[in-house]
């Protein structure tokens, strides 16, 4: 997570600057982070990639609904699909779609991941799915990381003993949505590239799997492209 953003500035201010928008925030659900943009600008790098004419994505761990919005204002054709655990989280997402007139073609659910998309997705119909889940470990939370709990919701943190329990079941449920080469865009902490890497590989449903670094030459970006299902 990085350090040159000023939560309780945000938080005074009621919003932050994301991908050249305007996000509303609010106590409850995570600031969206200028090193999520690289995610976002893959994302959307891809969605060009793959030229479709009505692009289905998934925004999952959505927090703010900063990914989803920018996804849709920048490829004005897509369909976003937007989930989070948390009440804050799926209303601040939700009241971010209104702020930018997107209630057309961003769907806000709440659920445990793809639980909530379950009933209104068919399998392997989505395009994207771009994550930024929680990413830091219990220990790192309790010791060097701890001040992030100050002002911010543990949920938007905590990802089990190493750090990657979100990766793990998204890596997994993921598979089920994504069509044959759709593909699947985590967001990492510094030095999980090859962790989440791995667990993509060791799942056997995605292939071309690689890492996408910041200016500082840091991988901050996995992804991969879903196989072909048995």
């Amino acid at each position: 997570m990085s350090e040159d953003i000023n939560v309780a500035d945000a938080y005074s201010r009621g919003s932050a600057v994301f991908m050249g928008m305007e996000m509303l925030v609010a106590s409850g659900a995570l600031v969206p982070r200028p090193e999520t943009e690289l995610l976002g600008s893959t994302a959307l790098d891809v969605l060009h990639q793959m030229n479709l004419p009505a692009p289905r994505v998934v925004d999952m761990c959505c927090g703010a609904g900063n990914l989803a919005c920018a996804i849709a204002r920048h490829v004005p054709s897509a369909r976003v699909w937007a989930s989070d655990v948390t009440d804050a989280c799926a209303e601040l997402a939700s009241r971010n779609v209104l702020h930018h007139g997107l209630a057309d073609r961003v769907l806000v659910l709440k659920g445990d991941l793809f639980e909530a998309l379950s009933a209104l997705l068919p399998p392997a119909t989505i395009d994207i799915v771009v994550c930024n889940p929680p990413y830091i470990s219990e220990k790192r939370l309790e010791g060097d990381r701890s001040h992030l709990l100050a002002l911010e919701p543990r949920e938007a943190f905590a990802a089990g003993p190493y750090g990657i329990a979100i990766h793990m079941r998204v890596v997994k449920d993921a598979a089920r949505y994504l069509r044959p080469g759709g593909a699947l865009l985590f967001e990492v902490g510094l030095g999980q590239d090859r962790q989440v890497a791995s667990l993509l590989e060791r799942s056997w449903a995605y292939d071309n799997i690689g890492v996408v670094t910041n200016l500082a030459g840091e991988a901050r970006v996995v992804i991969g492209y879903a196989k072909p299902q048995p």
